[in-house]
């Protein structure tokens, strides 16, 4: 009982301090739970959070960005930790961003240039320039100190969804996407962590492709979670389909055991010599599937993504395995396609319109 009391004298501790707005209070008590969560039970660690969601659902934007940070690290903690928090972060999140794209847009109209949103020390001339002459545009000066706050702790707020998102249970359960998307992107170029979290939203989990090896007309039933770019994808597949012709596979060298390692859950994102190409990707309108993109950008043809594999017209390579260390990817062959579905599938595609 003693990690219980711990855990939850803490919790106290905040919630007292957010009521007192008593910052140095407020400071202690987030040390306190980020040092005790470690020590308690699951349980335990899930009735703290349920008590904090509603804390993180009202608390100013400013005061709360280090709290939804702390809380979504505790997710890792409990037992279903993350569906009971993940709603209220992805809601002040969007809000966040939301209000963020407004000050962008009023601030650059009339004073150009942003702030940095994470210079603390512009915090102070932006609340003088933007705030304090609200009123001579119209706007009420705690509407525009809202704007402020959300300019410079949205940041924060996105973090916790950004690493709690790299968990295939949390994108399954993310609520009002298609808002939270739109959010994220009208600030994604202002907010690194803005940047990483649409491309996680752009995920496909349990998708199905159907991928064809152009030169032994051989097809493939491939379905993917967790990729989060055509690197990795193209280093999976690999992975995956390559080996002993006799058995249904496709010629070529296998990905080295670091190379696979890093594109799916090694700790050495970046093996020494980097990561080798094995195939062109072209999609079924004989396109190429540019590493860069992602799986998502993957046109459909009668319902299903089509991954083309070719021969590569020149050596590749490159660094790192996979964009989100965190997020464990699947790519699993279900079966090899019979003859006649494979030749139907060839004979839709287009050649390859480059090389």
């Amino acid at each position: 009982m003693l990690f219980k009391a711990d855990l939850g004298k803490r919790v106290d501790n905040l919630v007292g301090a957010v009521d007192s707005r008593d910052d140095k209070r407020f400071s202690a008590a987030l040390r306190g739970i980020a040092g005790a969560t470690p020590k308690a039970r699951p349980d335990e660690v899930d009735a703290a959070l349920a008590r904090l969601t509603s804390v993180l659902a009202e608390i100013p934007l400013g005061m709360g960005g280090d709290l939804a940070q702390i809380a979504g690290g505790m997710a890792d903690y409990g037992t279903d930790a993350a569906v009971v928090v993940v709603p209220t972060l992805v809601s002040r999140a969007t809000n966040a961003m939301e209000q963020a794209a407004r000050f962008a847009e009023l601030y650059g109209a009339v004073f150009g240039d942003l702030p940095g949103p994470d210079d603390a020390g512009q915090i102070g001339p932006t609340i003088e320039r933007f705030v304090e002459t609200a009123p001579n545009r119209g706007m009420a000066q705690p509407d525009a100190y809202n704007l402020v706050e959300a300019w410079f702790s949205g940041g924060k707020w996105v973090q916790p969804v950004l690493y709690l998102s790299q968990r295939k249970d949390v994108r399954a359960v993310l609520p009002e996407r298609p808002r939270l998307t739109a959010a994220i992107d009208a600030t994604r170029e202002h907010f690194g962590t803005a940047h990483w979290l649409y491309g996680l939203l752009l995920v496909l989990d349990d998708e199905p492709l159907v991928v064809l090896h152009r030169a032994t007309r051989r097809g493939y039933r491939v379905t993917i979670s967790g990729v989060g770019d055509n690197f990795q994808l193209h280093t999976l597949l690999a992975a995956a389909l390559i080996g002993d012709e006799s058995q249904g596979l496709v010629p070529g060298q296998r990905p080295s055991a670091a190379e696979i390692a890093a594109a799916s859950d090694g700790e050495d994102l970046t093996p020494a010599g980097g990561i080798r190409g094995n195939f062109n990707l072209v999609d079924a309108h004989g396109e190429w599937i540019w590493n860069e993109g992602r799986p998502a950008d993957i046109p459909k043809l009668e319902g299903k993504r089509v991954v083309v594999i070719d021969p590569p017209p020149y050596p590749r390579s490159w660094n790192a395995g996979r964009p989100y260390p965190l997020m464990r990817p699947t790519v699993t062959v279900d079966g090899m396609l019979p003859a006649d579905e494979a030749a139907h599938w060839l004979d839709l595609v287009k050649p390859s319109q480059r090389g």
